[in-house]
């Protein structure tokens, strides 16, 4: 599968930004990156995206990279940018 695809909410990490946002307030696109495994990504915030093996590991580590991200902007004092992102075509 090449296409891009939406993921579903379940079992996605609840790290809270300083304005109450979490990876659960984004979309999560998932595809195939032949040959070197999956990218789960959320195209809302600029570097949080995984590449792993498995599509299971690449979500996995999507909380990871955006738990990072938040306590990065959290430390700042910004909020995450809004989620804007439209799924034209799954």
């Amino acid at each position: 599968m090449n296409a891009r695809q939406p993921v579903s909410q379940a079992g996605r990490g609840a790290a809270y930004n300083v304005d109450g946002m979490s990876l659960d307030d984004y979309k999560v696109v998932l595809y195939r990156n032949q040959p070197d495994g999956w990218v789960a990504e959320v195209p809302a915030i600029q570097g949080c995206y995984a590449l792993m093996p498995t599509r299971e590991e690449a979500l996995a580590e999507l909380v990871s990279v955006f738990e990072m991200i938040a306590a990065e902007y959290r430390e700042k004092g910004q909020p995450l940018p809004a989620d804007s992102t439209a799924i034209v075509n799954a």
